[in-house]
């Protein structure tokens, strides 16, 4: 039974790092289920939600065993996915022992992500790069470069704090609509509206919207709708912190234009 639990806790515990970094929910089942046969696992079930796993092993013999996993909806670290993808197919080709695997997928779950200089810079170049690639001119790059950048310091401020993913896109979206709003109301000679459109481009749920999409065709319509539900959520509340900042913008000024 202890061999079995082992193997069982291994596959779980790769589905969940796999899910944890933003997986496929299909990928995730099929990774459990190779690993599981991969071990001479013969008689199993496996079933993936995109914020759960549930699996049992040789239900039918002395050995048998299960585990439910909650795992709630995270960020995605495709350098993280693409290691457990290579750690799955060695197992696969009996390349690593079950010892070996253990070691293997601690080290996969450590691949650190970029310092954080380098993610406040890349997320403010982004944010520049969007508002010029939708009409704005070279300062309203600059000037969303630095909201962006504002904008992803406070995010990882926040998500230290484990504040609700709500509060944060609402306080993250209404910033960037405020720093926009404070550099047209100096006299700046800015498109306030580029530049909001560019910073809040890394609050906009594009993955979990692609993911939605991508389960709702391998017939995962629960996890697909569990996703999409999070895209629509987390749109509302972009629009929610930009409408309420340019509301009482207008309400103090008597109108933007």
């Amino acid at each position: 039974m202890a061999v079995t639990k082992e193997i069982l806790s291994l596959a779980v515990e790769t589905g969940d790092a796999l899910l944890r970094n933003g997986a496929e929910v299909y990928r995730v089942e099929d990774t459990v289920m190779h690993i599981l046969e991969a071990y001479e696992i013969e008689e199993y079930d496996v079933y993936v939600l995109s914020n759960g796993i549930f699996a049992s092993a040789n239900e039918n013999k002395d050995d048998a065993c299960s585990m439910i996993r909650h795992i709630p909806l995270g960020q995605t670290h495709l350098g993280r996915i693409a290691a457990l993808n290579q750690l799955s197919r060695e197992i696969c080709f009996h390349e690593c022992s079950l010892k070996d695997a253990w070691t293997r997928l601690d080290e996969c779950k450590a691949i650190p992500t970029c310092s954080k200089w380098t993610e406040v810079f890349f997320c403010g170049l982004g944010s520049g790069s969007f508002s010029f690639l939708f009409g704005g001119t070279p300062l309203d790059g600059v000037i969303a470069f630095i909201a962006g950048a504002i904008l992803n310091m406070v995010l990882k401020k926040f998500s230290q704090r484990k504040t609700s993913k709500f509060i944060t896109n609402i306080f993250g979206s209404a910033l960037v609509t405020l720093v926009s709003l404070i550099t047209f109301s100096i006299g700046l000679p800015v498109l306030y509206d580029k530049i909001i459109i560019g910073a809040i481009m890394p609050l906009v749920p594009g993955i979990a919207l692609t993911t939605s999409i991508r389960d709702f065709f391998n017939g995962d319509y629960l996890s697909g709708a569990i996703h999409m539900i999070d895209a629509v959520l987390t749109a509302f509340c972009i629009a929610a912190g930009v409408g309420t900042v340019m509301t009482i913008y207008n309400l103090i000024v008597g109108g933007i234009l």
